[in-house]
């Protein structure tokens, strides 16, 4: 579809994007790669439609993307960079084909690309050169061994420079958490939780437009805490509050915080406080 040589490998490969000669306007608008796909992007212009949100990548930088992810391109959208591609099959053998979930910045959304320093750039585009040098090298006993370290190399110190972001973009990871913290509220003081269940860490990202992991990352980085403790530690909060002021019992206060079984409200409380709800308001008592 792209005009390109054949590959050096059948399942990794290394494309200059500024060498395509296809016209981008002769590509598809949407289309699934079966791929990893790690992306260095430098003057690109445009946005691509990841999953259900976008990559904005008006400054450049890394982006990641997951096998059987549809992506699609905006008209404006420039392709130029070095692009990665890696077929699973490549590591299913090599613990990083468990592992590679772990990373969370695959399944990242919208303006979640991570922006390089030149510092970090250069170790970026190091490892990118160790790759290429493989692949001209003759395959040999070792060439998997040596292609799969350098692929989790590149990981590893993405997953360092997200955590960087995380810290020299605190400002914003700020505001998202006092906004995180009014959804929560507003989730447990207007009986929002009665009507729609317990909250999940998939439907809170979704209201601040982030993904689960970007968001638990996110949170790591401030508090130490991933998504599901905030959630969690609000809702204990709030059944606190309803346990010393009220008289409701401990099924209606399950009920009210979006439990269907009071059952796991009970589990939940005890595991968190070592009491149980009972035990809590005869203690508070």
């Amino acid at each position: 579809m792209l005009g390109l040589p054949k590959p050096l490998h059948p399942l990794v490969s290394l494309v200059d994007n500024s060498r395509i000669p296809i016209d981008k306007h002769q590509l598809r608008t949407s289309f699934f790669l079966n791929f990893y796909k790690v992306s260095y992007k430098t003057g690109l212009r445009g946005k691509i439609r990841y999953g259900q949100g976008y990559y904005d990548f008006d400054e450049g930088g890394l982006v990641f993307t997951s096998p059987n992810q549809l992506l699609a391109t905006t008209d404006d959208t420039e392709y130029t960079g070095l692009t990665l591609l890696i077929h699973p099959d490549f590591i299913r053998n090599y613990p990083l084909g468990k592992n590679i979930k772990n990373f969370g910045f695959f399944s990242y959304a919208a303006n979640e690309a991570l922006h390089l320093s030149e510092k970090e750039r250069a170790v970026i585009l190091a490892i990118f050169k160790n790759i290429e040098d493989e692949l001209q090298t003759p395959i040999d006993d070792f060439s998997q061994d040596v292609m799969v370290s350098q692929i989790e190399l590149l990981l590893n110190y993405s997953n360092r420079f997200y955590k960087r972001q995380f810290i020299t973009r605190k400002a914003i990871s700020s505001d998202l958490l006092t906004k995180m913290e009014t959804l929560l509220d507003d989730y447990f003081n207007n009986n929002t939780a009665l009507m729609k269940g317990v909250l999940t860490v998939q439907s809170l990202a979704e209201q601040l437009n982030v993904s689960p992991h970007y968001l638990s990352d996110m949170l790591r980085s401030l508090t130490r805490q991933n998504a599901q403790q905030h959630i969690h530690n609000k809702l204990i909060e709030k059944a606190k509050e309803i346990l010393s002021n009220s008289t409701l019992s401990v099924a209606e206060i399950a009920y009210q915080l979006g439990f269907e079984h009071p059952q796991s409200f009970n589990k939940l409380f005890k595991r968190k406080t070592n009491l149980s709800p009972l035990e809590f308001r005869q203690s508070f008592n």
